[in-house]
């Protein structure tokens, strides 16, 4: 392990805004976000995979009554996004370090508002399918997740992934919108300008960005 990562891993465990293993709220925070972390009623809105957490960051400076939550199983990833809203003092940022797959562990029914999915690994060969994050097993455990009538969003670079994704997407959601071309489209100004390290590289090599959002959960 680099220098450099041991200095994150350990701002992690001495920042209030991570929950990973070997902290209190790890094992007691499921069902307890506005509670027992943020103190507060408002929505919740999770970015899974959220790596540096610009995205997460972002929002949170956006939108201050919101409370915000990446999700990453990378630790010296987490510690950037931990530090900026720390440096910003946001108190409506957390980051939580578990495998997207645990997602059930921290998170009750109906207990989030809406999740972000921003750049994920397309997962491309054929065996990989079960690990895309908008493989039916994941979409199954999001619509336990968001409250009635919840949003999904995902931005990906990969035309393959976006394709595959809405294939999965339609029989679940009550409402879709979606572009090959976010930045052309109308519903570009969803996302507020922000952009992730990865987006703002694709962007500059003239890629277009695809975008949608569909609304899960019952109605």
């Amino acid at each position: 392990m680099t220098r450099r990562k041991t200095h994150r891993f350990l701002q992690n465990a001495e920042s209030p805004n991570v929950i990973e293993i070997g902290k209190p709220l790890y094992k007691t925070i499921r069902g307890q976000w506005r509670s027992a972390y943020f103190g507060n009623d408002n929505p919740i809105v999770l970015e899974l995979a959220c790596g540096k957490g610009e995205y997460t960051v972002g929002l949170a400076q956006a939108f201050p009554n919101t409370n915000f939550i990446g999700v990453d199983i990378k630790g010296d990833r987490i510690a950037r996004g931990s530090q900026t809203a720390q440096t910003l003092g946001l108190s409506n940022v957390a980051f939580l370090r578990t495998d997207i797959n645990f997602l059930q562990e921290f998170f009750v029914e109906n207990e989030v508002n809406e999740i972000w999915i921003t750049f994920p690994d397309p997962q491309p060969r054929p065996k990989q399918e079960k690990h895309r994050l908008t493989h039916p097993r994941f979409l199954s455990i999001y619509k336990h997740l968001l409250v009635a009538g919840g949003t999904l969003h995902l931005k990906t670079d990969s035309p393959e992934l976006f394709s595959y994704s809405l294939e999965q997407v339609k029989p679940v959601s009550n409402s879709l919108q979606y572009t090959t071309d976010l930045y052309n489209s109308p519903l570009n100004q969803i996302h507020i300008g922000i952009k992730t390290l990865y987006e703002q590289l694709f962007f500059d090599k003239g890629f277009t960005i695809n975008y949608l959002q569909c609304k899960m959960g019952a109605v």
